[in-house]
């Protein structure tokens, strides 16, 4: 069993506090029925700042990334239809699935 790197990038942003309600239920409801393939229900992403290999810092640059989350997984296959139910799909967001290695 290996771990998977959900990025989620893209999706509209609720107007409305009920919209928002729908749109965290249905994350709460995906997480359930994935049961213990969650390791990391993850978080939206905010700003960020960017370090250069001589120490500079800078804004961060633009990025399509907005949130993560970490499921476990048999295969890069099955990780892939584990977020095929991903709730992101229903407000225009995208889901690419990583694999991750533990080298520590």
């Amino acid at each position: 069993m290996a771990n998977y790197l959900l990025a989620y990038s893209g999706g509209s942003v609720p107007d409305t506090d009920a919209e928002r309600d729908a749109q965290m239920a249905a994350w709460g409801k995906w997480f359930q029925d994935l049961g213990e393939a969650v390791i990391d229900g993850g978080n939206p992403f905010g700003p960020s700042k960017a370090i250069s290999a001589d120490g500079t810092i800078n804004d961060g640059g633009q990025s399509a990334l907005t949130g993560y989350s970490v499921i476990a997984a048999p295969g890069l296959d099955q990780a892939t239809e584990l977020a095929k139910g991903c709730p992101v799909f229903a407000v225009g967001g995208r889901v690419e699935v990583y694999e991750t290695f533990e080298v520590m």
